[in-house]
This record gives structure tokens, C-alpha cells and sequence, in this order.
């Protein structure tokens, strides 16, 4: 399984660990990743993710799962989020004919 967050593709980065005597030695900064369960209100179901906790953040400053998946591009989502985004927004529009 990769260490990338679902909804805001951040994966780990790569730098130096620097010794007191400046030895530079290769490392890498992996994500900090959780499973949750975030709740869609259009789909009326929760939907379980692998996502960042800075990505947390951000879905609760937009205002929900929702809301992200509708203004975020599919290039940075995951396959799971770009189906579910699509999901969403098929129900946006059979809400909207009805």
C-alpha cells in the first residue's frame, strides 16, 4: 500500500539527515496518514479513506467530503475519490432534474 492520501495526493517527500559534523545521510518524510471514515451527505453513507491529517483539515474547513470532492481537480484525487466524486455528482444532478 502507498504512504499517499487519498484526497490531497501528498506522498512522502525525500531529504538529508545532517550529522553535527554535517554528514549528510538520505532519508524520507512519509505523510502522516489515518483511516477515517468521513460521512457524504449527498450519498448518505460514510466512506472509508486513507487520508492525511493536514487533508483532514481541509475537508473540514470547506465544509465536508462533499464539497472537497466537487472543487478539488481529479488529477490530485485517488481512483477510489475520483469514483466517488463522480458518484456525487451524479446524484447533484438527478437532485437538480427532480
Amino acid at each position: 500500500m502507498s504512504r499517499v492520501c487519498e484526497l490531497t495526493g501528498k506522498g512522502r517527500q525525500v531529504g538529508n539527515n545532517v550529522s553535527h559534523a554535517n554528514n549528510k545521510t538520505k532519508r524520507t518524510f512519509l505523510p502522516n496518514l489515518q483511516n477515517v471514515t468521513l460521512l457524504s451527505d449527498s450519498l448518505g453513507q460514510g466512506v472509508k479513506l486513507r487520508v492525511s491529517t493536514h487533508g483532514l483539515r481541509s475537508v473540514e474547513h470547506v465544509g465536508g467530503l462533499d464539497n472537497w470532492l466537487t472543487k478539488t481537480s481529479a488529477g490530485k484525487l485517488s481512483a477510489k475519490a475520483r469514483k466517488l466524486k463522480r458518484e456525487i455528482a451524479k446524484k447533484a444532478k438527478e437532485g437538480a432534474a427532480a
